[in-house]
């Protein structure tokens, strides 16, 4: 079973899409099996990340940032602005799609886990994600 679900997004930052796929699975009637998050866009990501701790999204914003700068003289891409060729290489070093176990009709996360997307760019947007579901009801 197959979900699009759209996520606005205010410019870089992690986003808690955590409920949004979790209310998929909901929807899909399956109990046991994996859930596949997937972004269609090469210059956003996924990860699974704490969320207890706002300070841990902020460090690795910040890590990240100063791994791959903008405005680096070696980009050639640069017609986009600034940000693109740094969301591009951000991007090609996380994910675009993460598998997670369901268990009883739940997202196997950790207590202190949550599914984020990452936006690499400064613009105001919205990003389109397919959660697929496979498992037994």
């Amino acid at each position: 079973m197959n979900y699009r679900l759209k996520v606005s997004v205010a410019g870089q930052g992690l986003y808690d899409i955590t409920h949004k796929v979790a209310d998929s699975v909901k929807g899909s009637g399956v109990s046991e099996g994996l859930v596949t998050v997937y972004i269609r866009h090469t210059s956003a990501s996924l990860i699974i990340q704490e969320n207890a701790d706002p300070s841990v999204q902020r460090d690795l914003e910040g890590w990240l940032c100063r791994l791959v700068p903008e405005e680096d003289d070696l980009y050639t891409h640069i017609i986009e602005g600034p940000d693109d060729m740094p969301a591009h290489i951000k991007s090609a070093l996380t994910a675009t799609s993460l598998g997670i176990p369901l268990l009883s009709g739940r997202l196997a996360l950790g207590t202190w886990q949550a599914l984020y997307l990452w936006e690499h760019r400064h613009r105001r947007g919205e990003r389109e994600l397919v959660v697929n579901v496979l498992g037994d009801p």
